[in-house]
C-alpha cells in the first residue's frame, strides 16, 4: 500500500538538508518506487531523495487524469479554468523563493538566471496561455445545399484527454510549465514526468495545485528515469493520449517508436546544432555582447545556444578577441555567491561528456582560443562539475566538432567570404533549431533570415521571444510547433458541427 503526504518536502533522513520528493497522483504525494538521489550539480551533493514511480503509480496516475478529465475539470467552464490557472501563476510568485531554492538546488545557476529567467516565465506561461485560449475563435461557414437550401459548419474546440509531459533538465520550471500551461488551459489532464536531475520544482507545483483548488488529478508528477523507467511506462500506456517532449533527438526517435502503435499525437522540440552569422557591416559591441550572452548563457545548457559562428573575414579577428574578453570575464562558482554568473553542467557525466568533445576538438586540428578545461575552485564549489567556456577556431566544417551538438559554453568561429557561402553553411546540418544573423543591412537581413533552415530566425538579437509566436525545428531538431494558438491546436482537436438550416 503506497503512503500518502500532504507535502511534497518531508525530511528523508537526520540530515533535514536532504529532502524526499514523492510522486503527486490524485492530488495526493504517494511515495513508491526505489529512491534515487537528487545532487546539487554545483556541489556535488546529494540535496534530494525522490522516488521513482512504478507501473502501478503511473497507471494510477493515468486513472486519476481519465476521471479528471470526465469529471470536474473535464466539465469546467472555461472562465472557472481560466482563473484556476491564473491563481497559479499568482503562488508561484507568492512562494517565488521556495521556487528559486529548489530550481537552483537542481541545477546549480547562478541565482540572478533563476531569479530573472526560470521563476517568472513559470509563471507568465499560465498566465499568457490562460489568455490566449480566451481569445481564440473556431471557424465558421456557411454552404449551399444540393437541394437549393442552407447549412452550417462550426468547429468547437475540444481537449484531447491525458497528456503526458516529458519536460528537460536545463530550464527545468520553465520548459515544464511551457507545456503544461496550454494543455491544462484546453482542459487536458497531464501527468509530468520530470527529468530525473531536476525534480524539485516539478513536484513542489503538485503542492500549488492543491493550495489553488486544482481538482484532483488535473495535474500529475511521476518521477523515475527514461527506458525501463517512469518514462518509458508513461509513453507506452494506453491510456495516454498525447505526448509532448522536449529533449534529445535520440529520446525523441525512442519515444515515436514506443508510441506508434497507440498512434499518439506527438509534439517535440530536440536538439539542434544552431548557427549565427556575423557580416562585416554589423554593430561589432552588439553582436559580440549577443552571441557570447547566446553562447554562454546556461553554461551552454540552452537548446537554441549556437555552437557555429560564421563570421565574415574582415571582422573575424577582432570578433574572437570580443569573445575571449567576454568569455574569460565570466565568474564560475556557487550560486548565492556574489559575483558568480557562471553555473556547472547538470551531472558528473555530462561533464565528462563535454569534456570528451574539448579534448576531440583538439584532436580535429582546432586552435583553443580560451578554455578547453576545468576551472580551479575552491570550498564546495570544487566539487561541481564546472567547465571553462571554451571558443575554437581553425575547424573544418565537417569536423565532429561542428556537426554534433555539445550541449556545454562552446563554440567553434569560422570564416566566410560571402553572404551564399555564409547561408549553405550554416544550413549545412542535420538541425534545424534557431539562426542568428547579425548585420545593419535591412535587405540581408530579411533575406538571409528567410534563407535559414529552422524554426526560428533572429535578427540582430538571440532569445528575444514572444510568447505568441511559433516555436519549434524542422529537420532532425523537432515535430510541430509551440506557442500561442500553435500549442492550442496541439493541446486541442476541433469537431465540426454541420447542421442543415
Amino acid at each position: 500500500m503506497a503512503t500518502t503526504y500532504t507535502r511534497p518536502l518531508d525530511t528523508a533522513s537526520a540530515d533535514t538538508h536532504v529532502r524526499k520528493l514523492q510522486n503527486f497522483v490524485g492530488g495526493k504525494f504517494v511515495e513508491g518506487g526505489k529512491p534515487f538521489d537528487v545532487v546539487n550539480p554545483a556541489t556535488g551533493e546529494v540535496h534530494a531523495i525522490a522516488h521513482e514511480a512504478d507501473a502501478d503509480i503511473v497507471d494510477q496516475a493515468v486513472k486519476a487524469a481519465r476521471a479528471a478529465v470526465e469529471g470536474e475539470w473535464g466539465n469546467m467552464t472555461l472562465a472557472k479554468r481560466r482563473a484556476l490557472l491564473m491563481r497559479v501563476a499568482d503562488r508561484i510568485e507568492e512562494r517565488f523563493d521556495e521556487f528559486l531554492e529548489a530550481e537552483i538546488a537542481d541545477t546549480g545557476k547562478p541565482h540572478s538566471l533563476a531569479h530573472h529567467l526560470d521563476i517568472p516565465r513559470g509563471a507568465a506561461n499560465f498566465r499568457i496561455f490562460s489568455d490566449v485560449i480566451a481569445s481564440l475563435s473556431t471557424e465558421t461557414f456557411e454552404m449551399d445545399t444540393p437541394d437549393g437550401g442552407k447549412a452550417l459548419n462550426y468547429a468547437v474546440r475540444k481537449p484531447l484527454g491525458v497528456v503526458g509531459v516529458i519536460s528537460p533538465w536545463n530550464l527545468p520550471l520553465l520548459l515544464m510549465t511551457w507545456k503544461v500551461a496550454p494543455a491544462m488551459a484546453c482542459g487536458n489532464a497531464v501527468i509530468v514526468k520530470p527529468s530525473e536531475e531536476t525534480p524539485s520544482t516539478t513536484t513542489l507545483l503538485g503542492e500549488v495545485m492543491n493550495e489553488v483548488g486544482m481538482p484532483a488529478g488535473a495535474f500529475n508528477v511521476i518521477h523515475g528515469f527514461g527506458p525501463g523507467s517512469a518514462g518509458e511506462k508513461l509513453v507506452a500506456h494506453p491510456g495516454v493520449r498525447a505526448l509532448t517532449f522536449t529533449g534529445e533527438t535520440r529520446t525523441g526517435t525512442a519515444i515515436m517508436k514506443t508510441a506508434a502503435p497507440y498512434v499518439k499525437a506527438l509534439s517535440f522540440e530536440l536538439g539542434g546544432k544552431n548557427s549565427a552569422i556575423v557580416f562585416a557591416d554589423a554593430d561589432m559591441d552588439a553582436a559580440v555582447a549577443g552571441l557570447s550572452r547566446a553562447v554562454f548563457l546556461n553554461t551552454g545548457q540552452v537548446c537554441l545556444a549556437p555552437e557555429r559562428i560564421y563570421v565574415e573575414r574582415p571582422v573575424f579577428d577582432a570578433f574572437v578577441a570580443g569573445m575571449k574578453a567576454k568569455a574569460e570575464a565570466l565568474k564560475p562558482g556557487l550560486p548565492n555567491d556574489e559575483g558568480v554568473d557562471f553555473g556547472p553542467l547538470i551531472s558528473d557525466e555530462h561533464r565528462r561528456k563535454v569534456l570528451d568533445y574539448y579534448a576531440l576538438a583538439v584532436a580535429e586540428g582546432a586552435t583553443v582560443v580560451t578554455g578547453g578545461g576545468t576551472p580551479q575552485l575552491s570550498g564546495a564549489a570544487a566539487n561541481g562539475f564546472f567547465v571553462e567556456p571554451t571558443i575554437w577556431t581553425g575547424l573544418s566544417q565537417d569536423a565532429r566538432i561542428c556537426r554534433e551538438e555539445i550541449f556545454g559554453p562552446c563554440c567553434a568561429v569560422i570564416p566566410f567570404d560571402t553572404e551564399e557561402e555564409a547561408v549553405r553553411l550554416a544550413n549545412d546540418s542535420d538541425y534545424g533549431l534557431a539562426s542568428s544573423i547579425w548585420t545593419t543591412n535591412l535587405s540581408r537581413a530579411h533575406r538571409v533570415g528567410q534563407a535559414m533552415e529552422v524554426g526560428i530566425s533572429w535578427v540582430n538579437c538571440w532569445f528575444l521571444r514572444d510568447l505568441r509566436t511559433a516555436f519549434g525545428g524542422v529537420k532532425m531538431s523537432g515535430i510541430g510547433r509551440e506557442g500561442g494558438v500553435h500549442s492550442i491546436n496541439f493541446y486541442s482537436e476541433p469537431t465540426n458541427i454541420c447542421i442543415k438550416l
